[in-house]
């Protein structure tokens, strides 16, 4: 683990995938919160999810922990937030050879206008070489919420990058654990729910266990290891209830 001189930390999570985390004290949010991106090094390097504007030098300083930022490839994200993709330009500046990933409606609706650079599509289903790394998109319309929501599985260590599914609250927690996350993720949606609910939700959350991933990796809270596809049908269940 590696901690920058404002509490970003960073820690391997998977084979060559870093979990930076940037913790949020109980005086700022109740509780205590965390925002998470996660680094894919391969031979073209891609971080998931760009983290806040204002929390860019930070996470820079972080990621230049394990790789030079200017190698970076790829920057990508879950849907069009601040804390996704708030700082998508300043990457595309440190970074100049790297572009924008996003689902095509994300692109049609933010991106193409929003970004420095034209994005790189990824359709529903497609994968994007990495060098060492594969990763693959997966549309996910309002689960949990936005209609660009979409997700990326790299095959090969089974990281399945959910962004704001299975967030957890607390400013302090392991950047990696095989502990109940469902439980403390419901009684964060207890409070704020902030789920769609669309109507096929639990059919997308089967398609995503189809993956079967071993490592998830969430935007807020830990990372969880352990089988992936049982958790997402769980959730599924709790979603039903």
């Amino acid at each position: 683990m590696a901690t920058t001189q404002s509490g970003t930390t960073i820690d391997e999570i998977a084979d060559h995938i870093y979990r930076i985390s940037t913790p949020v004290p109980p005086s700022v949010v109740p509780g205590g919160f965390s925002f998470n991106q996660y680094l894919v090094v391969a031979d073209a390097p891609l971080l998931f999810h760009t983290g806040l504007r204002k929390a860019f030098p930070a996470i820079c300083e972080a990621v230049a922990r394990v790789l030079p930022v200017e190698r970076l490839r790829y920057i990508s994200f879950s849907h069009f937030e601040a804390d996704e993709c708030g700082a998508l330009n300043q990457w595309l500046a440190v970074a100049p050879q790297s572009v924008p990933v996003c689902g095509r409606i994300a692109a049609m609706t933010s991106i193409e206008d929003f970004a420095d650079r034209p994005p790189r599509v990824l359709a529903d289903g497609e994968t994007l070489s990495l060098g060492t790394h594969l990763v693959q998109w997966l549309d996910t319309p309002h689960l949990p919420h936005a209609w660009e929501c979409g997700f990326l599985m790299e095959q090969h260590t089974r990281t399945f990058l959910c962004g704001d599914l299975f967030t957890q609250g607390g400013a302090d927690l392991p950047p990696l654990t095989e502990s109940d996350i469902l439980g403390p993720s419901e009684a964060m949606r207890a409070g704020l729910d902030y789920y769609a609910h669309a109507k096929n939700s639990r059919a997308m959350l089967e398609r995503l266990a189809a993956t079967q991933p071993t490592t998830l990796a969430c935007m807020h809270g830990s990372a969880w290891r352990g089988d992936g596809a049982q958790l997402l049908r769980a959730l599924a269940d709790a979603l039903d209830k």
